[in-house]
């Protein structure tokens, strides 16, 4: 069965639903397409202890503010997901699920979006699948030799699964040093990380990072000297349960190690140390493989935007992605102005 209507959202996580909350605003027919069973996005697959970087005030979507949550300065995950169940439902987005998005072709003047469920055919179409989807593994000589367990952020969910354990926490981000912080009581924990771990002024939190991300795209913009945004002021972002393992001496970082054996890990120096698990705190990468039958990546994967407008094919817009599609748009405070312009954007072309 083939549907047609103005816009199709790929994504009901944060992206897709401020957007659509945006296009609600603006009167066009639209629907959003997540390929979850149930509403939440990525947040209701994180780990048990995770919290925002920023009390619930400054991590709302457009229009409706987070409530504060009972107890807590900074809100949990379970938390997140309840917000944007509730969000969707008050403003009473049009989303499916669970949709699964194979494909986006071009079909004359319209887009062509094949899923399980149908095809859609629109005028625009907004890709707003975020990264959670696409974790990122590195290629570290030995990885497929080591008999212990290997995991990504992902599927991390408590450090119940670790008691007594040796755990290798690779990473020096805010996942790394999280998660390292969970396991610090309960096993013998090695956190390694490509350069000493820079934590953030112990007062700084999203609020900060959201204005220095904003401050450097708009140099950027500008033509003036780069801020050096986010990079400028560290990489951890120092949440209570980060600080408290920080301070009692239990986040002691080691430098990154050259390879993987049966047993555990080994550094340059012959150094080594066995391990039953490792978890990889190393990132993600876009969810973008249902944009591939439009031919857009360059050289290196790279799809090229303005805003966040494909520049190659105009109809198409990317959301969430990161900075590239908007100053800090991988959060949910920092989404909602391109969301914004994204939505006014496509209501001129449409029209």
């Amino acid at each position: 069965m083939t549907y047609t209507t103005q816009v199709v959202v790929i994504g009901g996580g944060q992206a897709g639903l401020s957007v659509g909350y945006h296009l609600r605003r603006l009167g066009l027919d639209f629907v959003i397409l997540d390929a979850q069973a149930e509403a939440g996005g990525a947040w209701q697959y994180t780990w048990e202890s995770l919290h925002l970087f920023s009390p619930a005030a400054y991590s709302s979507l457009p229009g409706r503010p987070m409530p504060v949550q009972g107890g807590q300065a900074y809100p949990d995950a379970g938390h997140v997901v309840g917000y944007l169940s509730d969000y969707e439902r008050r403003y009473e987005l049009p989303v499916h699920r669970p949709v699964r998005v194979s494909g986006v072709h071009r079909d004359g003047q319209l887009l062509r979006v094949e899923t399980d469920y149908g095809a859609w055919r629109a005028r625009a179409v907004i890709s707003a699948t975020g990264t959670w989807w696409r974790p990122f593994l590195p290629a570290v000589p030995g990885r497929p030799d080591f008999r212990g367990r290997q995991l990504h952020t992902v599927e991390y969910r408590g450090p119940g699964d670790f008691a007594g354990q040796r755990v290798v926490v690779v990473g020096g981000g805010n996942s790394g040093a999280q998660i390292a912080a969970d396991l610090a009581h309960d096993t013998e924990q090695t956190w390694v990380t490509q350069r000493p771990p820079r934590f953030l002024a112990d007062d700084i939190d999203g609020r900060a990072l959201f204005d220095a991300a904003t401050a450097r795209r708009r140099a950027l913009d500008e033509g003036r000297t780069d801020t050096g945004g986010v990079a400028s002021l560290g990489d951890i972002v120092a949440v209570p349960p980060v600080r408290e393992a920080r301070d009692a001496g239990l986040l002691k970082a080691s430098p990154m190690f050259v390879r993987l054996d049966r047993d555990g890990i080994v550094w340059a120096d012959g150094t080594r140390a066995e391990a039953d698990a490792v978890i990889w705190c190393t990132g993600f990468r876009p969810a973008l493989s249902h944009l591939a039958p439009l031919g857009l990546r360059g050289p290196r994967g790279h799809i090229a935007t303005a805003g966040t407008r494909s520049v190659d094919e105009p109809r198409l817009h990317l959301l969430g992605y990161g900075d590239w599609t908007g100053p800090a748009s991988a959060t949910l405070i920092g989404v909602g102005r391109p969301a914004r312009d994204a939505a006014r954007e496509i209501a001129a072309l449409v029209r």
